[in-house]
């Protein structure tokens, strides 16, 4: 079964989480602006939320993190906590 790392950005609003990803799309680093923007506890750790597999996490978050590209900034995602921005780290 395919298994996941990746990282997270949790804001309140689209407008916000696309400033977000604009910033890290010209050079700000992904942990840099979860520590200063992300509401997820996660967020002292840059974001990361370690290793995971499918099923463990909302859907939406899940199929984009089974989807995308290791190492792409995906979002805004919406789910039933806010607005996302996700970056998978490695896949296994």
């Amino acid at each position: 079964m395919a298994r996941a790392e990746a990282r997270h950005i949790l804001v309140d609003t689209e407008e916000e989480c696309q400033k977000l990803k604009d910033e890290i799309t010209n050079g700000s680093k992904f942990e840099t602006v979860a520590q200063a923007h992300s509401k997820c506890p996660s967020s002292r750790d840059g974001g990361n939320l370690g290793e995971f597999g499918p099923g463990q996490m909302v859907p939406e978050f899940d199929k984009a993190v089974f989807s995308s590209d290791v190492g792409e900034v995906v979002g805004p995602i919406k789910t039933q906590f806010g607005w996302h921005l996700l970056e998978v780290t490695k896949r296994i």
